[in-house]
């Protein structure tokens, strides 16, 4: 009888979980304020970061800003406050570092007070063949792009789960969705940032912590000069992503407590191919659409930033 009770309840709220998308693809889900909320954004200093400390600040938000590149950051909070943003906290942090992460959150908690809306944002790419990464390089990878994210979680998420409030955005990647030449610590570094994401997301919700929400975002290359030299085969279907979009995607999908955001929107029609397609199958559409060997041409952008 338990056994029948359990299969009917979720057959109902399967069903309803399901009619509840589609509308929602429909019908536009209302818009969360963020005003008077505090974002923290890593890696501030340029491209996308810099971008979503504008955009949050224009909508009200207190923005506390974190690079490991003061200059970075000093060009960031001009641009910031430019754009009318009244309430903009810069730190230099090496994201890195977990000692850093800790005591930069302890001076950002007694200046600026508990962060409600945490996006990791920091990220670096190699580009070379495995074998060709030195370990310090692959040591540093694994560092910023994912275990920075256990350490600025261990910091922040307390009070978000005291307060049952909170947002936590996570800007991972397609890399994080199939693997690619040229990319192994890169790929690995975002399949751990997905991984952890959903995680700590299903831990919120065996907590019954409802108002702490989770978006995990995973752009195609974005034409911020982080990828530079890179080209899409097919650019129609899989473009350069250009960042003001970029931005504009995220801040939306955190407004609407979106959990998972892939851009272009083409992404997700190829990850539901790769979920059931043979793997000579998948390797054969990664390389019509020139994934496989994507990094081939990459350059990056110059040591100094």
């Amino acid at each position: 009888m338990n056994f029948f009770l359990q299969t009917l309840k979720f057959t109902v709220l399967f069903v309803y979980c399901l009619l509840e998308s589609l509308v929602f693809l429909v019908v536009p889900v209302r818009k969360k304020n963020v005003s008077g909320e505090i974002v923290l954004i890593t890696g501030a200093g340029s491209g996308i970061g810099r971008l979503l400390a504008i955009k949050f600040a224009s909508l009200g938000a207190t923005v506390v800003l974190w690079d490991i590149n003061q200059e970075g950051l000093n060009g960031t909070v001009r641009v910031a406050r430019e754009n009318g943003a009244g309430r903009v906290h810069s730190y230099v942090c090496d994201c890195s570092k977990r000692q850093d992460v800790y005591r930069v959150a302890d001076q950002v908690k007694k200046e600026v007070g508990d962060v409600s809306i945490l996006i990791n944002n920091a990220g670096v790419v190699i580009g070379k063949r495995f074998l060709d990464c030195p370990d310090s390089l692959l040591d540093k990878t694994m560092e910023v792009n994912i275990m920075a994210h256990f350490w600025t979680y261990k910091a922040f998420i307390p009070a978000m789960i005291a307060a049952n409030h909170g947002h936590l955005v996570s800007i991972a990647s397609c890399a994080g969705l199939c693997g690619g030449s040229q990319a192994a610590d890169y790929c690995a570094s975002k399949y751990a940032a997905i991984g952890f994401a959903e995680s700590i997301d299903m831990e919120m919700r065996t907590l019954r912590k409802t108002g702490v929400k989770t978006t995990i975002v995973c752009p195609y290359a974005i034409n911020t000069g982080m990828f530079d030299g890179i080209k899409s085969k097919w650019p129609r279907m899989l473009p350069m992503l250009d960042p003001e979009y970029v931005a504009e995607r995220i801040i939306n999908a955190v407004r609407q407590n979106q959990e998972v955001l892939f851009i272009p929107r083409s992404v997700y029609f190829l990850y539901f191919l790769k979920s059931f397609l043979p793997m000579k199958a998948t390797v054969l559409l990664e390389d019509y659409f020139g994934v496989l060997d994507i990094m081939s041409t990459f350059k990056g952008r110059p040591k100094k930033e």
